[in-house]
């Protein structure tokens, strides 16, 4: 799912905190990068490592105008791992990798200021 620009947007409905606590974010190290050229937008074909509570798990991610294959090995990106697979294309996706869009609608991927174990859950 990819959301337009908006610093405008109103704040997405109230939920309540119990209902955050289902969402499953966590820190993975990127450990394959392909190309994707069956997707319908330019996109990348991700294999992350979540450490050993979750594993290895596949994603496609819409990033290549800010990141080239070679910068994506070994980054760390948080992404939501207790959504269903994801059928896109001929393609599985597990996971769902998290960033925000810039002023041209481009994905831009979290920094992290320490390093934080493959696994970690955000809280």
């Amino acid at each position: 799912m990819h959301l337009n620009f908006d610093p405008e947007a109103k704040i997405a409905d109230e939920i309540k905190f119990d209902e955050f606590l289902k969402v499953d974010i966590r820190i993975g190290e990127v450990v394959s990068v392909e190309d994707f050229p069956e997707a319908r937008k330019p996109s990348y074909k991700l294999k992350l490592d979540f450490g050993a509570g979750v594993g290895i798990k596949k994603t496609s991610a819409q990033i290549t105008d800010l990141y080239t294959k070679e910068n994506l090995l070994g980054k760390k990106l948080l992404a939501v791992v207790n959504f269903p697979p994801r059928q896109i294309g001929k393609f599985m996706s597990e996971v769902l990798v998290l960033g925000l869009s810039d002023h041209e609608n481009n994905i831009v991927l979290t920094q992290f200021d320490k390093d934080v174990p493959n696994g970690s859950r955000l809280h």
